[in-house]
Parts: structure tokens; sequence; C-alpha cells
């Protein structure tokens, strides 16, 4: 196999690897079109797409508009991510309004129970004393013929704020209901973050609460929780009410408030295997073996890819520093020198033979030409061979 820097980009040479990494189970569940995908950095660097909105305005200005008083008369919030359409439909409840002119302006309508005539009576109606009314349509992707809204949307009124939740679903672009939407109202689009920008939205979220925490602590935290966002927020609020007068969050406090074992975890396993440190390794998947839910090899394995593929992408660098390798692998600086590391202890073909084992053994953990070994068990045989 062979990786080439050309103008700028890595360009994976060799047929066989590229359709390899084409097909890894690792990639992100987004499709975005691998076929036409032709070098290494844009199959990489789609880990680094923008995430969260993609049209209209973001959840956070649609609410910085609220709190000035500036409203449209139709909201349809959309796509995968639910935890930003949340956040606008509870501001949308809670506090447009205020609490006695919630009593008479303030409907909500569930999609699986509601019906688009019913949707409209209620935002044509005007309001009692108070200025506006607010109708919320919660899981509207569960509405039958909500199509049938589009005469409202064409004609809103002014005076109603109308907040269409529409969750793991798109109107389609073509339609005359996207149009319409377009042209009378705001579209909050959304899509999954993707794994590697967790940290940095959590950083953010913690910095939000006028509080602190550590690169190693928040790996810890997101790599426990996941691709939660909501999860996240809420751990986040109990490590602040726990920290007391602090202002720091470190691994200990990931470890005594969260239930995170700061020695024993993927993070700690990706670290030993990139010292080559086979014993520290062994003892970090006998801990999980005896804790399946610390880690499962379904987390494991693609955090490794994760790392290893950007090990991989430093032999093509030329005269790689810390600052270069840091925007080209898209990390942040604090862990430049560990991926440094991992690429001077591994070879070329070192790094290769790990990104490959771990497409083996990705099969194998999902029964595919293995007769029943346990997570344990392979992932013990597998930190041997990358090792040894």
């Amino acid at each position: 196999m062979m990786v080439r820097f050309i103008n700028g980009q890595w360009s994976i040479v060799n047929k066989e690897t590229r359709e390899f990494f084409f097909n890894s189970p690792f990639r992100p569940a987004q499709r975005t079109g691998w076929g036409d995908v032709k070098n290494f950095t844009s199959l990489f660097f789609v880990f680094r797409a923008s995430w969260g909105i993609f049209a209209g305005m973001s959840a956070e200005k649609i609410i910085g508009e609220w709190k000035k008083g500036v409203f449209k008369p139709i909201y349809w919030l959309e796509g995968e991510e639910p935890f930003f359409i949340d956040q606008v439909v509870d501001y949308a409840e809670h506090h447009i309004l205020s609490e006695a002119e919630a009593g008479f302006n303030l409907t909500i309508f569930y999609g699986k129970d509601a019906d688009w005539t019913s949707v409209v009576n209620a935002c044509m109606r005007y309001p009692m004393f108070a200025e506006r009314q607010v109708v919320l349509l919660k899981e509207g992707q569960q509405m039958r013929e909500i199509e049938r809204l589009e005469n409202y949307i064409a004609n809103p009124l002014l005076s109603t704020v109308f907040v269409v939740s529409y969750k793991e679903k798109k109107v389609d672009g073509r339609s005359k209901l996207s149009k319409l939407l377009k042209q009378k109202g705001e579209m909050l689009t959304t899509k999954k973050m993707y794994d590697n920008q967790l940290p940095e939205w959590a950083n953010n979220m913690v910095q939000k609460h006028g509080l602190t925490i550590t690169q190693k602590a928040v790996l810890l935290l997101v790599d426990h929780i996941g691709n939660d966002l909501s999860r996240i927020q809420n751990e986040i609020e109990k490590l602040a009410v726990n920290l007391g007068a602090r202002k720091g969050i470190t691994e200990d406090d990931i470890e005594n408030y969260i239930g995170v074992s700061k020695e024993f975890n993927v993070f700690e396993l990706q670290a030993a295997i990139a010292q080559k440190d086979l014993a520290k390794a062994i003892r970090i998947i006998q801990y999980f073996e005896a804790n399946p839910k610390a880690g499962p090899i379904q987390m494991v394995l693609p955090a490794l890819y994760n790392f290893f593929s950007k090990v991989f992408m430093l032999y093509s660098i030329p005269n790689p520093d810390e600052k270069t390798v840091a925007s080209a692998l898209g990390v942040n600086p604090y862990f430049v020198k560990d991926y440094m590391g991992a690429a001077r202890r591994y070879d070329y073909n070192g790094v290769e033979k790990i990104l490959l084992l771990l497409h083996q053994y990705n099969l194998r953990g999902v029964g595919v030409h293995d007769g029943g070994t346990s997570d344990a068990g392979l992932m013990k045989e597998m930190a041997v061979k990358m090792m040894v």
C-alpha cells in the first residue's frame, strides 16, 4: 500500500486498501457519497464536517431572537439530533409566554394523537390577554397527513408562534411544504454530531456553567456516555452541583460522580497500545471482562480505529511538527505527542497491520469467521497481535 502527499492532500494509491477504508465499519453512520471520495484527506476529514445545524438558523440563534422579542409565525425543527430540537421546544413551551399568559395561550399537540384540522384551528385563534399565542406540535413526524398544514403555512396568523418538532426525519427539499416553510417561517435542520466533535462540544458546555475541565476528564466523560448530548449535559450539571465551590473538573471527579474508572477505560487502553505496553493493555481488558459496561468491544474498536487512522496519516506529512500535525489531523494540540509517539513506536507497516486487525476483529466481534469467542478474548488476542 502507498499513501502520497499531493497538493496538500493524502491520496491512497493501493486499490485494495482504498476499498478497505471506504468499506470500513467505523466510518460515520451518515452516508456522504463515499463512492466519490478519492483521497485520504477527504475520507478522514469527513469526520470533521459541520455538525448540528445545516439549514436555517441555529437553536441558539432562534432562542436569542425570541429573547429579543423577535418572532416568526412558524418554526419547523427537523433532523437526526433531538437535543437541539428539544432545546428550542422547551424554551417555546416555558419561556415565550409568562405563566399567566400560558394558561390561555399555550396549546400543545402530539403528532400521534393530533389531526391537522385541530392543529390549524388552534393556530387560527387569536391570543387572549396577550400579544401572541404559542402552538406546539411535538413528535410531528408521527402525525398523519401533516402535509395538509400547507394551506395554513402559506397564510399563517402573525400573532401565533407555531413550533413543529419533526424528529429523525426531514421534509423533502423539493416539496411544496419545504418551499413554503422557507418562505414563511424558519427551518432548523439538525444532524448527529460526529464522535470526534463531542469533546469540544462537552468542553463548551462546561464553560457555559462557568467551569473548566481537564483534557483527560472530558475524554473520559464522552467516551463513557457516547453520542448522547442530553446525557452529557445532565452529567455536567450533576458535576457542577457536586463540585461545590470548586470550578475545575478533574479525572477524579469523573470517577467519583459519574462512575468511570480513570485507570481502566477505553482511553487508557488506547494509550497502552500506543505505548506498546502489553501488560497494561491486558490488565485493562481484564477489567472490561469483569465490568462489561466499562469497555464493550463495540466501543473499543471504533475508538482505536479513530486513533490509529490519524497515526497512519502522520507518515505522509512532510516535516511534521506539533502545530502542523494538530492542524492536519484536526486534534487538540494537547494530544499531538500521543499520535507522534505511536508513529515512532510502530513503523508504517505496523500501523497498517493494526488497522487491518481492527477490521478483522470487528468482523469476528459480530460473529463472522468466529466460533463464539468472548469480547475480552478477542481484545486480548488482538492486542497481542498488534504489539508482537
